[in-house]
């Protein structure tokens, strides 16, 4: 991730630069897997970005996961990050937030019924760092009241 003309861009796969909103609007765009078990993977530069963007929290630890990376701050579990996106951890006290905003829960396999409470993190507090950390830390405290 890099700054030019004062946004945050990242290099595509095609080497250019674009926004991190423009690239993770074009996978939105990408077709997907009708397979029920689609990977988790994570590119290492959203992981990294992600990371830095979180760079205020205490303790911030990032462990691999079935392909996904798990989140957690002085060991509680409140993020996932999976096929470049990341959730946070909600219950009745957050989650209208990530309604508001347009957000999904997260549904490691589409063909299958049933959520986990974690929420996509919209782009525009993503790419906040300080909006960031703020939205974090309200994971973490749901983290701990669970």
């Amino acid at each position: 991730m890099e700054f030019h003309h004062g946004l945050l861009t990242a290099r595509g796969r095609s080497g250019d630069y674009a926004t991190v909103s423009a690239l993770l609007a074009r996978k939105q765009k990408a077709p997907r897997k009708s397979s029920s078990l689609r990977s988790l993977k994570v590119t290492d530069s959203f992981k990294t970005f992600v990371l830095e963007q979180l760079a205020d929290l205490e303790d911030l630890t990032a462990r691999a996961m079935f392909g996904a990376v798990g989140l957690y701050a002085h060991g509680v579990f409140f993020g996932i990050i999976a096929r470049d996106r990341l959730y946070l951890k909600v219950d009745d006290v957050n989650r209208l937030d990530y309604e508001r905003m347009g957000s999904r829960p997260f549904k490691p396999y589409p063909d299958r019924s049933g959520t986990m409470l974690y929420y996509e993190v919209p782009v525009s507090v993503l790419e906040s760092a300080l909006e960031l950390s703020a939205w974090a830390r309200k994971a973490i405290a749901v983290a701990r009241r669970c």
